[in-house]
């Protein structure tokens, strides 16, 4: 039996869940969510923001990526005051000479396939359009040099949210959002095996793929048919738009990207509703993320009828509310409550919210959580001015 070309180079997609994505998993607890978006940026030559403290594996989660697809890593802590230099390299002190501006990228961001931006939000004016440039089009710009970048994905982390529109711009530029916290309590036993066993380790692990295979992965990405997505996503951001999470037509057609990924990650070349799983990861402001959950979840029901044993594990996993998260989204609600009067506009997207969360509260199992939290929604609806 033959095997045509479409079989052999999908064939990548499973080496790289079974010879990548799987081995990091086993290396980091509780990290399967961050992994497995991870490999939908991959593939998806998009950009992935991880929101957390320090100390919670976020670097060592992309060093690790980066071994097993013999990729270079570049790694770096940005502060208020970090120069151009720092991060593309300085210029060539002998071309200089010779009246020519040409920078020396060696070991810098310009010449890797990973890029890991640590504390991304203290980013400078200084820094700022360059990185933009990295971001949106995959160039590195200086005077009159511009060159095409290798980089596959750019990883960016911070432990706060953008507070100004610039930061605001750089934030947009990452498709795909995640928390990475440190691991609950009864995971970290796990957690110290595991870390052990990672710092002890003597021979660095065996390579599953190369940048080569991702890029071809990521040619291939063009060939997926996501025909059978188009209306299940527009209702979707339009449901969401209307609850007042902002997504752009910019931001909707990039997130075609992240859905071929996720049908190539389950070995299909045509994309399915439960492709939908990856809107989840599109918040702008961590209030925002209950609401996202549970439109995405309707969304995934609604297209339940495809099959599922190819469906992305993470649009199977548990979509039941949680409580401690609602009571935070709730608590939130309340303070921009507090802050004075509100536009009529920004009164009804709360209204909208308030609406997708008190649904959600009347999916809480534990009886004494779930009369706490319809009690605070009681209260936010009376001062939001709907029902009650």
């Amino acid at each position: 039996m033959t095997v045509s070309n479409s079989d052999l180079r999908l064939a990548l997609s499973r080496k790289l869940a079974d010879g990548v994505l799987t081995p990091l998993k086993n290396c980091f607890i509780d990290k399967d969510e961050i992994i497995d978006l991870l490999g939908v940026a991959l593939v998806a030559g998009e950009n992935l923001f991880l929101l957390g403290p320090p100390g919670t594996a976020k670097s060592a989660v992309v060093q690790e990526l980066a071994r097993r697809i013999e990729g270079l890593v570049f790694d770096y802590l940005l502060t208020r005051f970090t120069e151009p230099n720092e991060l593309f390299g300085p210029f060539d002190i002998r071309k200089l000479r010779d009246g020519e501006l040409v920078t020396n990228t060696e070991g810098m961001l310009p010449e890797a396939e990973l890029v890991f931006l640590d504390e991304l939000l203290n980013a400078n004016s200084a820094i700022l359009n360059s990185l933009l440039m990295v971001l949106n089009e995959r160039r590195f710009r200086r005077g009159r040099e511009t060159r095409k970048l290798p980089v596959l994905m750019v990883v960016g982390a911070s432990n706060r949210l953008p507070e100004d529109d610039a930061l605001a711009a750089l934030f947009d530029r990452f498709l795909l959002r995640v928390r990475c916290d440190n691991v609950a309590t009864e995971q970290l036993q796990n957690v110290l095996v595991a870390g052990w066993q990672f710092e002890s380790r003597i021979d660095p692990p065996q390579p599953g793929m190369t940048v080569s295979e991702i890029a071809e992965l990521q040619r291939l990405l063009r060939e997926v048919d996501l025909s059978a997505v188009r209306g299940p996503l527009g209702e979707l951001v339009q449901r969401l738009r209307h609850a007042g999470i902002s997504v752009s037509d910019r931001r909707a057609v990039k997130l075609q990207r992240a859905i071929g990924a996720s049908a190539l990650l389950c070995g299909r070349m045509h994309a399915q509703p439960s492709d939908l799983w990856v809107v989840r990861h599109i918040w702008d402001t961590e209030e925002q993320v209950e609401v996202l959950r549970s439109l995405v979840h309707d969304a995934l029901e609604r297209g339940e009828g495809a099959n599922k044993s190819a469906s992305h594990p993470r649009a199977r996993g548990a979509a039941g509310p949680d409580p401690e998260s609602l009571a935070r989204d709730l608590d939130r609600m309340s303070t921009r409550l507090n802050d004075g009067q509100l536009p009529d506009h920004e009164r009804s997207f709360l209204r909208d919210q308030l609406g997708v969360l008190s649904s959600r509260c009347a999916w809480v199992p534990d009886h004494q959580q779930r009369s706490f939290l319809e009690s605070k929604v009681a209260d936010l609806w009376t001062r939001v001015g709907g029902k009650t």
